[in-house]
């Protein structure tokens, strides 16, 4: 077991806490239960969401409770923090399918085993929320609330003065909701403390300030513990926007058999983000996304500095956040495609990974028929533009320079229908990195 605050503080993640003396007492005294909230806008996640569903495994491993709180309730709302314009509100069945797609997530780092001593707890805001009537939030909630001090909140202040986009008071009252979540969950789960991101601890204290006021306004306030304490938010340090690549964000699923409405991230994407990580940002991702311990992240870390051009925490890195969101299996398949694309050995591939290795590479199209006879590859270097001319395609042939499907070629060799790949492909590659795709209809 390890002392939570103190684990937070090791991997530079502890950003604002109400009270981290009393924190640290009340952890030290007893079996505490944590929360964290977590927006059903699509149905997935992002690596950014990562950091909190990593800070309630830390939650779990250090001998407390850790409480998976998805918002059925308030993602019908929209949270206005970070946002410059309203949301698009979404309906009922779609925040319910999000809210049941996303548990796949939790599942994977968290133990929510019948079994487990400190087992995870899943709750849908939705539970109480959608019983919550309007009479009821406005006596027993608005009136703790001052909307002098809302209107203060970075989020609701930024969009106040923007005339163009304003904020509606649906919006608004996204922060009376939130601190209610906390409140219910004290007084019906036990749950005594909230966390979240930095961009959160306006509604993260208004949630304990309305504990303590709704317990004070019973006679009850020496009994009301409630704490809340946020985690850094994840920069680069080039500055660029951590999650973000040219094809888009990085979510924490694929997508399952079946499923072709959206675009998530397949395991060897997703082994790739982690492994292309700029070596200065392999320390701190080391020590906020992974749960490795301490003496091998710093083993990881020495070697690091040492020997960057080596890669090993880059490999680590990239093969234990793999293995935590898609399992061994998906992790080794996506190793070996890595290796693939590296040696150039492709053959072997399966056609749909294949496919995703090269989908960056040029491509052209091609009459399958015309393999029959077979194809010069001093021609098809040139229709490939891997050559620029015939003479210059006979000098890399015959300088062992050119792979068809990672089997080196001279000068002689043709591409026939025995080559294709799956029935459809045949790679070639010039030296280490120029890489053209043939498919053959």
């Amino acid at each position: 077991m390890t002392d939570f605050i103190s684990e937070l503080q090791w991997r530079g993640r502890l950003a604002q806490c109400t009270d981290e003396t009393g924190l640290r007492k009340h952890l030290a005294t007893g079996t505490r239960r944590c929360y964290i909230g977590f927006d059903p806008t699509a149905d997935s996640l992002t690596v950014g969401n990562l950091v909190q569903i990593i800070t309630l495994a830390l939650v779990q491993r250090s001998g407390h409770v850790p409480v998976v709180v998805v918002g059925g309730g308030t993602g019908l709302i929209g949270d206005p923090s970070g946002k410059t314009a309203e949301r698009t509100l979404r309906t009922r069945d779609e925040v319910n399918a999000n809210v049941e797609s996303q548990k796949r997530i939790y599942d994977r780092i968290l133990d929510f085993s019948a079994g487990a001593k400190y087992r995870a707890i899943l709750l849908n805001n939705a539970d109480w929320l959608c019983e919550l009537s309007y009479l009821d939030a406005l006596r027993d909630i608005g009136k703790h609330f001052s909307v002098n001090m809302m209107i203060q909140k970075d989020s609701v202040r930024e969009r106040l003065h923007n005339r163009d986009q304003g904020i509606s008071y649906t919006e608004f009252s996204y922060m009376i909701l939130q601190a209610y979540d906390f409140l219910h969950l004290y007084e019906k789960h036990g749950v005594t403390i909230q966390s979240g991101g930095s961009d959160q601890w306006g509604n993260i204290v208004a949630g304990t300030d309305l504990v303590r006021k709704k317990h004070a306004a019973d006679g009850e306030s020496s009994s009301a513990e409630s704490f809340g304490l946020t985690t850094q938010l994840i920069t680069k340090s080039d500055g660029g926007k951590f999650g973000k690549t040219e094809s888009g964000a990085i979510w924490l699923t694929a997508n399952r058999p079946g499923e072709s409405a959206a675009n998530r991230t397949s395991p060897y994407a997703f082994y790739q983000f982690w492994l292309n990580t700029a070596d200065a940002d392999i320390p701190k991702f080391l020590r906020t996304f992974t749960l490795l311990s301490h003496a091998d992240i710093e083993s990881l870390e020495a070697t690091h500095a040492a020997i960057p051009g080596q890669r090993d925490a880059h490999r680590a890195l990239a093969r234990h956040m793999t293995t935590l969101l898609h399992g061994e299996t998906e992790t080794q398949h996506a190793e070996s495609a890595a290796k693939a694309l590296f040696s150039g050995e492709i053959a072997s591939l399966p056609a749909d990974l294949l496919t995703e290795v090269l989908a960056s590479a040029p491509s052209t199209s091609h009459d399958k028929a015309t393999l029959s006879a077979g194809i010069p590859l001093v021609d098809l270097l040139v229709t490939t533009q891997l050559a620029q001319s015939k003479r210059e395609a006979k000098e890399f042939l015959q300088g062992g320079s050119v792979t068809l499907n990672g089997r080196k070629v001279g000068p002689d060799d043709k591409a026939t229908t025995a080559d294709l790949l799956h029935g459809s492909v045949i790679a070639l590659r010039r030296g280490k990195k120029a890489w053209h795709v043939t498919r053959w209809a």
